[in-house]
Parts: C-alpha cells; sequence; structure tokens
C-alpha cells in the first residue's frame, strides 16, 4: 500500500507540477541563450599553392572568423591560438579550383569552454592557369 500512496502524492495536481517544470526548462534556457554572444576576428590565412600552376585570381590572405560562446568568454580568446590554413597543393589541372579552409585549434580547450569558431567563408575558389605561360 506504501508505493500506491507515494504514487498518489507524485500524481497529485500533477498539471501545475508539469507546468511548473516546462517553465523552469524555457526559463533556463533562455538565460542560456541570452548570454550568448558573437565575435567576429580576422586571422591571417596560409595558402598552399601548387607549384606547376599559377593563380590567376586573387589569393585571400585572411580570413574572417565567428568566435560564438559565452560573452564572457569569446573575448578571452588568443587569437594566436587559431590559424588558418587553405591547401591546393594537389590541384594539377587548368581551371577553377574549391577548397574548403581548415581551421586549427586546441579542440578540447574550445569544447569544454563551449565556444565554437565558424570561418567566414568557409571555403575559397581560385582559377589556375598553367605556369609555362599558356
Amino acid at each position: 500500500m506504501r508505493t500506491n500512496k507515494h504514487l498518489q502524492n507524485l500524481l497529485f495536481n500533477w498539471p501545475a507540477k508539469v507546468l511548473s517544470l516546462v517553465f523552469a526548462v524555457l526559463i533556463y534556457a533562455f538565460i542560456q541563450y541570452s548570454t550568448l554572444d558573437t565575435r567576429v576576428v580576422t586571422i591571417p590565412l596560409a595558402v598552399t599553392l601548387p607549384d606547376d600552376l599559377v593563380a590567376e585570381s586573387l589569393v585571400p590572405q585572411k580570413i574572417e572568423v565567428q568566435i560564438k560562446g559565452n560573452e564572457n568568454i569569446i573575448y578571452l580568446v588568443d587569437l594566436n591560438a587559431i590559424t588558418a590554413t587553405i591547401d591546393f597543393s594537389d590541384v594539377r589541372e587548368v581551371g577553377i579550383a574549391t577548397r574548403n579552409i581548415v581551421l586549427v585549434y586546441n579542440e578540447r580547450v574550445f569544447d569544454n569552454a563551449q565556444i565554437t569558431l565558424l570561418a567566414q567563408p568557409s571555403q575559397y575558389r581560385i582559377l589556375f592557369k598553367s605556369g609555362d605561360g599558356q
């Protein structure tokens, strides 16, 4: 009989309990979301080009990176801890080649602080022509 009494206490006034739980979750989510901020920084971009082809279009030198996370933490991020690279060294044919930008950083530290990084744009296209002038 004792379990029935506990079950009755749990189910007594259950709509109010469920509504209170929903409001608590909504308030928690609102507070977590309202403290998120985005910081946009510009960092150097290391570009590796192929040896036998010449870049005809503009080769980027810098890239914008969005740092998203808690507003109290994202401004403490050391920009020297983030490097951006793009590798076109495997391009062998004349024409347009597209490669993704790779952000290198200590993922464990950024994941623990719940910080995300996003390169803008996330990829580049470069037009290559033959290196012998043809």
